[in-house]
């Protein structure tokens, strides 16, 4: 008979709370929440065995992966796609990274449902005008705080349980005018204030004691912000630290170091014990485990590695 244990499929479950839900039973608890950045499945479901109980899929990072610049030219439908994935893979609470809402008022509104068809349990909005940038870059341009506040209202209230960030990059001009836009956007609804690119510890101190609300501190590398660990964000004030794109760039400069092995040697035999065996692939994504739901598929023997 069939293995009838269905929980390695972690979105599985119609008992399962929303993921807003979820996410903020995770935030009512004393400290900060450590969220890493995961940009497929894989980096996901190590994230997870890691101890951490909540992802960030960062659309800098997605891009990359695909190709593409963060620039805002991924689509709705590929960001939705890799949040289903990442839902499946880990059962975790994702805050979900929308750039600027795909558009206006009503193009924010289906981002909402759609994400939270996915399985997304918080969207990021921020307030910007395409096409975005990073907000550790110079001359972004953003939307007047009004048409920001606006679109945050549009995604609150199309939302059933997903918790609305809102992200303003208007810090890197002057932390006046962020916090003037966050208590604004806090107005309109928003669950989360993302402040980017803070640069001093009295910059993240003072908007902290502004801005009621859950902060989010960005801890993304090469960036404006100095490098803070956890302890340090949640003295100044923070709730919430996110690494977006950490496990995009130690990924992709492995990668690179394996390639250029490859090409110089022609075999990946020097690099070997960098990897991941084939044994600690099928336990992290639970190989046997699949292969026990269903009893007629015979099991695989790992084949030992020649010397």
């Amino acid at each position: 008979m069939a293995n009838n244990d269905h929980t390695i499929w972690f979105t599985g479950g119609a008992d399962a709370a929303p993921a807003g839900q979820r996410l903020g039973e995770l935030l009512k608890r004393p400290g900060i929440l450590g969220v890493p950045g995961a940009h497929d499945g894989l980096s996901g479901i190590l994230a997870r065995k890691a101890g951490f109980e909540c992802l960030y899929l960062s659309g800098a990072a997605l891009s990359a992966s695909m190709g593409l610049p963060d620039l805002g030219v991924m689509t709705m439908e590929e960001l939705c796609g890799a949040t289903r994935i990442l839902a499946r893979a880990t059962g975790l609470p994702l805050i979900v990274d929308g750039d600027t809402g795909y558009g206006e008022a009503l193009n924010a509104m289906r981002l909402v449902r759609e994400l939270e068809d996915a399985g997304a349990a918080a969207v990021q909005i921020e307030d910007q005008v395409l096409p975005k940038k990073c907000g550790h870059l110079n001359d972004k341009q953003l939307a007047s705080a009004e048409d920001a506040a606006r679109k945050i209202a549009a995604a609150v209230a199309a939302r059933r349980h997903l918790l609305v960030v809102a992200r303003t990059d208007a810090a890197a001009e002057s932390l006046d005018e962020a916090i003037r836009r966050a208590n604004l956007y806090l107005d309109a609804g928003a669950d989360i204030i993302f402040p980017d690119a803070l640069i001093s510890d009295d910059d993240f101190r003072r908007f902290c004691a502004e801005v009621k609300a859950p902060v989010l501190a960005n801890m993304t590398e090469f960036g404006r912000t100095p490098q803070r660990t956890a302890a340090e964000l949640e003295a100044l004030g923070c709730k919430i630290v996110i690494w977006p794109a950490s496990s995009l760039r130690i990924a992709a400069a492995a990668i690179s170091d394996l390639y250029d092995e490859l090409a110089a040697s022609g075999s990946a035999k020097g690099k070997m014990n960098q990897m991941q065996s084939r044994a600690e692939l099928y336990e992290t994504i639970r190989y046997h485990d699949f292969e026990d739901l269903d009893n007629t598929i015979a099991r695989s023997i790992v084949p030992e590695t020649p010397e």
